[in-house]
C-alpha cells in the first residue's frame, strides 16, 4: 500500500503526471527489475544486506502486517495528541455504539480461537477461524439496528460487472497515453521532466526490489525454508517472476505489483511448494468473478487471521545478539521502521543505512562489502529526491 500510496499522492498528485504518465515509470521500474535480476546483480544486492538485518526482516513484515491488520479492525484508532491510540469500548459513552464494538470483538475472539485451535493441533486453524469468525459476525449482526437493512441490495453476481472499465480505462494505457508529457512539460523543462523520470524510477524500483527481498526472506524463514547459508531458495526465479508482474501491472494499468507478505498466512498452514501458490492463484481468479460474494467475508474476521500470522513471524528475534550494539540498533530499526513508515523497503533501508554508519565510527570500515557501500549509497540518494 505504501507504493499505491506513493504512486497516486507524490507522483501524480504531488509531481503532477497524469495516471497514464505514472505507469509509465512502472514499466521502468519492472524493466531494470528484470536486468537487474538476469544479471545476477540482484542476488549480489542480497547478500551485501547485513546479517543482523536479514533476521530483523520477518519481524519486521510480521509487525507491518499486524499493525495494518489492528488499525483495519478498528482497535488501533488515530489519535490527533499520539497518533495512535487504543480504541474506546466505553458502550456508556455517547460517541461508542454496539455497531462499533461488536466487529472488534470478533476480531478478538477469532484471534483466540485460532490461538487455541492451534495450541490442539487443529488442522487449518486459521482458515476455520477466519469461517467461523464470519458466521459469528452474521449472528451478532442481528444484535446491531439496522444492520440487516438493504443487506444485498448492491450484491451483483454477474462475473463480468468488474471486468467493466478495465478494457478502456486501464489496459494498455500506459502505451496509448503514458509517453505523452505534454500537460508536464507546459510547466516544466526537458531536464526537470528526464530526472523526475529517472529519480521516481529508481525509487520505485528500491521499494520494489527491497519490498520483494524482504517478503520473500521473511516468508520463506517463516516455513523454514532457508538454505543452511540463510538464502532463499531458487531466489532468482522468484525475482524474475516478480519482476515480470510489474511489467505486466504496468500495462495492464496497476502499480508495482510485489510480492505480498499475507501469503505468510498460507506458509503458516504449511503450504509451502509451487503447487500451493498455484492453487492460491487459481481461486484468486475465481474470485476476480465472485468478488460480491468474497466481499461478504468481514475484515474483521480476516483481521484475526493476519494478526495471529504477525504474531508467528516475531520468533526470528530469537537469532539476534541484541547484547551486541551493532547488531541490535540496525535489527531493531528494521523491524521499527517498518510498520511505523508502512513501508518494508524504508525498514531495510534504515537497518542498512546504520549498519554502514556505526561500522564507519567503530573502526570497522574494513569489514564493510562493496555491495552493502552501493545499496546504502542508493538508499540515501532515494531519500533525498523522494521525501
Amino acid at each position: 500500500m505504501g507504493s499505491n500510496a506513493f504512486f497516486v499522492y507524490t507522483v501524480c498528485l504531488g509531481f503532477g503526471l497524469s495516471y497514464a504518465n505514472a505507469l509509465v515509470l512502472i514499466l521502468l521500474d519492472g524493466s531494470a527489475f528484470i536486468i537487474l535480476t538476469v544479471t545476477g546483480l540482484r542476488k549480489k544486492i542480497f547478500e551485501a544486506i547485513p546479517a543482523s538485518v536479514r533476521l530483523a526482516i520477518p519481524a519486521g513484515v510480521g509487525l507491518f502486517i499486524a499493525f495494518i491488520r489492528l488499525q483495519n479492525a478498528g482497535i488501533v484508532v488515530a489519535d490527533p495528541e499520539t497518533f495512535v491510540n487504543l480504541t474506546s469500548f466505553n458502550l456508556l459513552s455517547d460517541s461508542v455504539s454496539w455497531s462499533d464494538v461488536m466487529p472488534i470483538l470478533v476480531t478478538l475472539a477469532v484471534l483466540i480461537v485460532i490461538a487455541v485451535m492451534t495450541c490442539r493441533g487443529v488442522k487449518g486453524a486459521v482458515l476455520w477461524g477466519i469461517l467461523g469468525g464470519t458466521i459469528l459476525y452474521y449472528l451478532l449482526g442481528v444484535t446491531v439496528p439496522g444492520f440487516y437493512t438493504n443487506f444485498g441490495d448492491n450484491l451483483n453476481l454477474n462475473p463480468f460487472t468488474a471486468f467493466s472499465e478495465f478494457g478502456t480505462s486501464a489496459f494498455g494505457r500506459v502505451f496509448t497515453e503514458g509517453f505523452d508529457f505534454s500537460s508536464y512539460l507546459a510547466d516544466h523543462n526537458s531536464a526537470e521532466l528526464a530526472l523526475l523520470i529517472g529519480t521516481t524510477a529508481l525509487a520505485f524500483c528500491l521499494v520494489d526490489m527491497f519490498d520483494t527481498i524482504g517478503t520473500l526472506y521473511g516468508a520463506c524463514a517463516r516455513g523454514n525454508l532457508l538454505t543452511r547459508e540463510g538464502e532463499v531458495p531458487n531466489m532468482e526465479r522468484a525475482m524474475l517472476a516478480d519482476a515480470v508482474a510489474t511489467v505486466c501491472g504496468a500495462v495492464c494499468g496497476t502499480s508495482t505489483v510485489s510480492s505480498y507478505v499475507e501469503a505468510s498466512a498460507g506458509i503458516a498452514e504449511g503450504g509451502k511448494t509451487g503447487l500451493a501458490a498455484m492453487a492460491t492463484g487459481g481461486l484468486f481468479l475465481l474470485a476476480m468473478f465472485f468478488s460480491p460474494v468474497a466481499a461478504l467475508v468481514p475484515n474483521c474476521a480476516t483481521s484475526a487471521a493476519l494478526i495471529y500470522v504477525g504474531i508467528l513471524m516475531i520468533d526470528c528475534t530469537k537469532k539476534i545478539d541484541w547484547q551486541n550494539t551493532r547488531e541490535g540498533v540496525p535489527a531493531f530499526l528494521t523491524l521499527a521502521i517498518m510498520p511505523m513508515t508502512y513501508n518494508i523497503s524504508y525498514g531495510i533501508a534504515f537497518g542498512i543505512l546504520s549498519h554502514v554508519l556505526i561500522a564507519v565510527f567503530t573502526g570497522k570500515r574494513k569489514e564493510l562489502t562493496a555491495g552493502t557501500w552501493v545499496i546504502a549509497g542508493l538508499f540515501t540518494l532515494m531519500f533525498l529526491v523522494t521525501h
